[in-house]
């Protein structure tokens, strides 16, 4: 049996994120706000083969390194990514995405009648009430939020 291989090419410079959940490669990007607009090469692999997980997808993106806001949704969408910083096409950096106790201003309550929704423009702070199931409440009005519904501000 003959085996191929997917050969992509190094960055030189960006970020690559390992280990998003199969299918989830193309809603990371969305949140992430990551369409090549800006220029950048942005290598995307769907449903790779994985020892760890059957299958898993791959972004990379030349010339973007993320923010904690970034590396927060992340988490949500993809808790078992791994984020590698690449510098001269050598790792500097690599970090598990792990979800903080609380998230300010990235996600928007889905509950309309939330003060976060009103003309007073008050930021939204979701309470992480569990890290493995990613059940998120908004502070202000108890709304438990659901993960694979959530808006970004």
């Amino acid at each position: 049996m003959e085996q191929s291989e997917l050969l992509v090419r190094r960055i030189r410079e960006g970020t690559v994120i390992d280990h998003i959940d199969e299918g989830m490669g193309l809603k990371v990007l969305d949140a992430l706000q990551i369409d090549g607009s800006d220029g950048s090469l942005i290598t995307i692999a769907l449903n790779v083969p994985s020892g760890k997980f059957k299958k898993k997808d791959i972004i990379k993106v030349e010339g973007r390194f993320l923010k904690d806001d970034d590396t927060n949704k992340l988490a949500v969408i993809a808790p078992k990514a791994t984020i590698n910083m690449i510098k001269d096409y050598r790792l500097i950096e690599k970090r598990r995405v792990s979800l903080p106790n609380e998230i300010d201003r990235i996600f928007r309550c889905t509950n309309p009648d939330c003060v976060t929704n009103s003309a007073e423009k008050i930021e939204s702070v979701m309470d992480v009430i569990d890290r493995e199931g990613r059940v998120l409440r908004c502070r202000y009005c108890s709304r438990t939020l659901d993960v694979d519904r959530l808006r970004y501000n």
